[in-house]
């Protein structure tokens, strides 16, 4: 465990100059929104159209797996769900605290790290939870709360987020991917390098960036927001892992799912909550503490999960 600890210390080491250089204002907001903006357009979309090239869709996608995740998550979706509408929270408030409890930051902190520990096998396992995360439980948030505020789902309202959807930058690097690899095309040396080397700068710059975002972040309504941390770091990676459990999922994409359970709070939560003007100030503390706390937790499980 304590090597697993060491190894996962020089990622939220980077989060944590990060957050000191935007805390100092050394590195401005407005340095850290553009450097989020390279990362989530180019480097992390060079990194996932690369590693989506070289996978096999059909030895990859795993319908066990893909259930026992999206069961796993829509329970903990649930709980958080009601737990909210049990303290009189409205239905959009109620989602969005809702997302919190199983959204993780796969994309920023999830892909490198991960890949880096568990190995190159660890891919497939992880991009089929951010696409599920993407496609299922982004869709269902957005579709909520557009339907409470318009008295109903119309057309005019679906179609922007199915258009918001085919172009996040991540979903299209990924189907991309997935489409070079179905064509059985090889990345031409030139390409694979490129791709190499705008993809190497998605791991720092995530992490920094990560750790610049939270420095202007607010703590409040402690006992919401650590309620909601403690669900992503640990109701949701049980969830997970019990489903997987009973739906007998290979054992490796199995520990894979529930250390990517295991991550903190998803930054892009916060974009959605500020966006609809909906909880940001509970989003915002809960990926805070869950990002801290999780520099314990999460090589507790991914630990657990080697054994």
């Amino acid at each position: 465990m304590i090597e697993i600890f060491l190894k996962t210390l020089p990622f939220f080491a980077l989060i944590g100059l990060g957050w000191a250089a935007a805390a100092t204002r050394f590195f401005p907001s407005e340095a850290a929104v553009w450097l989020t903006k390279f990362v989530f357009y180019f480097a992390l979309s060079a990194m996932l159209f690369r590693f989506s090239a070289g996978l096999d869709l059909a030895a990859v996608f795993d319908t066990r797996f893909v259930i026992a995740y999206l069961a796993g998550s829509s329970l903990v979706w649930v709980l958080g769900f009601l737990v909210a509408r049990a303290r009189s929270m409205p239905l959009p408030d109620a989602a969005m605290e809702a997302q919190c409890c199983m959204t993780g930051n796969t994309g920023f902190l999830g892909v490198p790290m991960l890949v880096l520990l568990m190995g190159p096998a660890a891919i497939g396992p992880i991009l089929m939870v951010l696409t599920v995360d993407m496609l299922v439980f982004a869709t269902l948030i957005t579709l909520i709360i557009h339907a409470v505020r318009n008295g109903g789902l119309r057309l005019a309202t679906v179609l922007p987020v199915l258009r918001g959807i085919a172009t996040n930058p991540m979903i299209f690097s990924m189907v991309a991917g997935l489409g070079w690899s179905w064509l059985q095309i090889p990345l031409p040396g030139p390409l694979d390098e490129f791709l190499t080397l705008l993809g190497a700068a998605a791991t720092p710059g995530a992490l920094f960036a990560i750790g610049a975002s939270l420095a202007g972040r607010h703590l409040g309504r402690l006992a919401v927001s650590g309620w909601l941390a403690f669900v992503k770091l640990l109701l949701h990676p049980l969830a997970v892992g019990v489903a997987a459990l009973l739906l007998s999922v290979d054992p490796f994409a199995a520990s894979v799912m529930v250390a990517t359970a295991a991550l903190p709070v998803a930054g892009n939560i916060y974009i959605l909550a500020q966006y609809f003007g909906v909880g940001q100030q509970r989003v915002s503390a809960a990926i805070v503490i869950s990002t801290a706390v999780s520099i314990v937790t999460l090589p507790v499980i991914i630990a657990l999960m080697g054994t």
